[in-house]
């Protein structure tokens, strides 16, 4: 724990089942759907549309079992590689991979991916397309220079990481860091999608409250500009919902490329 008594996802973890009640599922009293769902699909829907943001493999870090970023992902990729830190958030995600019971429900965002797309009559072809391609989910370790080791992963074309450094970073120094790790599993030319809370100081899921580091939009940018990325577009959406198991000032949506 920090000096606030915070606990840290990466070292202690947290109930991966109850932060995607809180944060990402269809339930009445889940008050985050246009911040943490509408926002992040809706930029990525565009994005992927432009047709430049395409190949074999895009791996995955992300906070929890969330995988709602993915379902558009699976249309412009062969293979998607998501790396998990805690052993709970892989069992979590494997238990809807594999149809088991108690799994979560993704229904609501395949419906929502359809409407968004206009493609309501393809929800079923859509879950299936997204459990097909995440055959690999893998532990990782951050602080290793092989993340996966002894598994070494192929060069990749996109990396995606929603709201994971928010979760493990103590300092703009550990920031810097783990863009340079990503940096190292991209080809040249391949784009990173970063999707954050700015200003964020505290997640709280079930009984823990998790710490969180603060940036701003012009951090990022420094950050990825600083390990030779170019910024593609940043896309801010100021909160609006009242909450208190987070305080995040705004949503985050920023791509950019590995500069060759």
């Amino acid at each position: 724990m920090d000096c606030s008594g915070r606990k840290h996802y990466h070292i202690h973890g947290f109930d991966s089942r109850q932060h995607l009640e809180n944060f990402v599922s269809d339930k009445p009293e889940m008050v985050f759907a246009e911040d943490s769902l509408v926002f992040p699909i809706q930029r990525l829907v565009k994005t992927f549309s432009l047709g430049h943001i395409k190949g074999d493999i895009l791996i995955d870090f992300t906070a929890g079992s969330v995988i709602h970023h993915l379902y558009s992902a699976c249309d412009y990729f062969k293979h998607l590689i998501v790396l998990k830190i805690q052993d709970r958030c892989i069992l979590e995600l494997k238990r809807w991979v594999d149809r088991r019971t108690g799994a979560f429900h993704w229904g609501h965002i395949a419906q929502l991916h359809a409407e968004i797309e206009g493609k309501s009559d393809q929800l079923e072809d859509r879950e299936g397309k997204v459990r097909f391609a995440l055959q690999h989910i893998l532990k990782c370790d951050l602080e290793k220079d092989k993340v996966t080791e002894p598994i070494d992963l192929p060069p990749a074309d996109c990396i995606i990481s929603f709201a994971l450094l928010d979760y493990i970073c103590k300092s703009q120094d550990d920031y810097f860091k783990y863009i340079k790790k990503f940096s190292r599993l991209l080809k040249p030319g391949g784009h990173i999608i970063i999707c954050g809370g700015l200003g964020t100081t505290y997640m709280t899921i079930g009984k823990d409250k998790l710490h969180m580091f603060t940036y701003d939009e012009d951090f990022v940018r420094k950050a990825l500009v600083g390990e030779g990325f170019v910024i593609d577009s940043c896309e801010i959406k100021k909160r609006t919902v009242e909450s208190d198991l987070t305080d995040y000032k705004a949503a985050m949506f920023i791509v950019a490329h590995k500069h060759c």
